[in-house]
């Protein structure tokens, strides 16, 4: 694998609750606690945030948050791209989801002219559109974004001219539109979905393994079919949200916890093998929320187990 350059995303602006902004800190404390070096081994980007504009209340309007999550996406897909053609492999630590997109974006505007695949680990389906979403909240919107989905025919909000503008200028961040087509999106754990977010998913045939699928026929068979059906793109970005993991087994700390997911074996299994078509070409791990923790840190140290086990140094 290519040397690491980690990108230190602490924007939590997307999110409905807030606290994923300490997110990235506390799974560097639980790597201190461990004593391990993995921080200090590898080159980090810090990139700047909006998350100080949550205590001005105007700007909880959807309108202004997905300006913000515009320019954060930005910032990503242009630290992403740099990092990229410099022949590194961006590991991306997020705060909120909403983000990936500029992830996405940036994996595009280094590489145009190539075919991205996506691995989405995650509880829910984030396909939201501002005009679809019943929560207003950006973190459940980024794949519609980069599948260039507007969901127009499952309208529950209008969506003035502002925010219309918004949306458009937020799927063409780092180059055309779409960025990703569906039959190269798989889902990994995803069980917590919203009507309109299940009729795209029928309509688009997205595949989506389950939990229950990937234990009652089998990880490697399931990995290896997503692989297949990926066979065609040029490069696999993978997204990891720690609420894909089970909330009981392991911990609340995550904006939107949801029972019966995955230990962190399945996590490490799943991502290992998918590296090993020499493919991936960034992983991203996000939405750790320390401050909702019923188990001390232990979803920051569940996260960072993840990352170490992937690439930790032998």
């Amino acid at each position: 694998m290519k040397p690491i350059t980690i990108i230190k995303n602490r924007s939590d602006i997307g999110a409905g609750t807030r606290g994923s902004d300490l997110g990235i800190d506390a799974i560097e404390i639980a790597a201190i606690n461990q004593n391990n070096g993995f921080f200090n081994e590898h080159p980090f980007v810090d990139i700047p945030s909006h998350n100080e504009t949550i205590y001005n209340k105007k700007f909880f309007e959807m309108k202004h948050r997905l300006g913000f999550v515009l320019e954060q996406c930005q910032r990503v897909c242009n630290s992403v791209s740099k990092i990229l053609e410099q022949d590194q492999f961006p590991l991306i630590l997020s705060g909120d989801h909403s983000s990936a997109f500029g992830s996405i974006a940036g994996i595009q505007k280094a590489y145009p002219d190539k075919t991205i695949g996506v691995l989405w680990i995650d509880a829910h389906a984030d396909l939201h559109s501002p005009l679809s979403t019943p929560s207003g909240n950006v973190h459940g919107m980024p794949l519609a974004a980069a599948l260039g989905f507007d969901n127009q025919n499952l309208a529950i909000n209008e969506m003035n001219q502002e925010t219309l503008t918004l949306w458009e200028n937020l799927k063409k961040v780092g180059g055309d539109t779409p960025k990703v087509i569906p039959k190269h999106l798989l889902y990994f754990g995803v069980r917590n979905t919203e009507e309109p977010e299940d009729k795209v998913i029928k309509e688009n045939n997205i595949k989506n393994y389950s939990v229950h699928e990937i234990r009652y026929r089998g990880l490697e068979l399931c990995v290896n079919e997503t692989l297949n059906r990926l066979r065609d793109v040029d490069m696999i970005y993978i997204s990891f949200d720690v609420d894909s993991m089970d909330c009981d087994l392991i911990s609340k700390g995550t904006g939107t916890p949801v029972s019966k997911g995955f230990d962190v074996d399945e996590v490490v299994e799943i991502i290992q093998k998918v590296i090993e078509s020499k493919k991936v070409i960034s992983l991203e791990v996000t939405e750790v929320n320390p401050l909702l923790d019923n188990k001390g840190n232990r979803m920051a140290e569940a996260a960072f187990e993840v990352i170490q086990r992937l690439f930790q140094k032998n």
